[in-house]
């Protein structure tokens, strides 16, 4: 097995395409004939034009913040029929995207089916520093002192000594009781 392991290498730019298949491990299921195919549209070598004319065919396929268009297709029988029109899908795109005869620049970028998703920062006030270490430690440390002091003085409330105190020591056993069946014969 170990001779065929080859190491990772990444995308190239000739080969721009990141194609995923589903496997359930030898279950049949639905989705187990969809391929998933992402490019960037950067990486197709286009003019600025052809490039902003590639991003509104795509459409909602498109994300903005990451630049990648995603497409999926699960229509066919086979997981290679599939990725075959994805295939041919893209190439009739990129042909559309390079035929000049209408450059789609009366027409906007419409990104409303894109929801930036919300990234929050740590707060700077939360850090610790080392001054606010040092705070802390020195209250740590002035607490235990007057808990040690409520100890030595007995005002300290010990609570598994309160539990100790306040709950019986034993419980009575429960006695089984016999319960009269349905024919006055008693069940056990």
């Amino acid at each position: 097995m170990t001779e065929l392991a080859r190491p990772f290498e990444p995308p190239t730019p000739a080969t721009p395409f990141r194609f995923r298949y589903t496997s359930y491990l030898g279950e049949s299921h639905p989705s187990t004939n969809k391929v998933v195919v992402e490019f960037t549209a950067s990486d197709m070598s286009l003019l600025p034009t052809q490039r902003d004319k590639l991003i509104k065919l795509a459409g909602a396929r498109y994300n903005p913040d990451t630049d990648v268009i995603k497409m999926s297709c699960e229509d066919f029988d086979t997981q290679a029929q599939n990725k075959r029109f994805l295939g041919e899908t893209i190439s009739k795109v990129l042909e559309e995207a390079k035929n000049g005869a209408d450059t789609f620049e009366d027409v906007p970028f419409d990104f409303r089916h894109h929801k930036p998703k919300k990234r929050f920062e740590f707060p700077q006030d939360w850090i610790l520093t080392p001054e606010r270490k040092q705070y802390l430690e020195q209250k740590r440390s002035e607490t235990l002192k007057l808990d040690d002091q409520k100890l030595n003085n007995g005002l300290l409330v010990d609570g598994k000594k309160v539990i100790e105190t306040s709950l019986p020591f034993t419980t009575p056993d429960p006695q089984p009781v016999m319960v009269g069946g349905a024919r006055g014969k008693q069940l056990r």
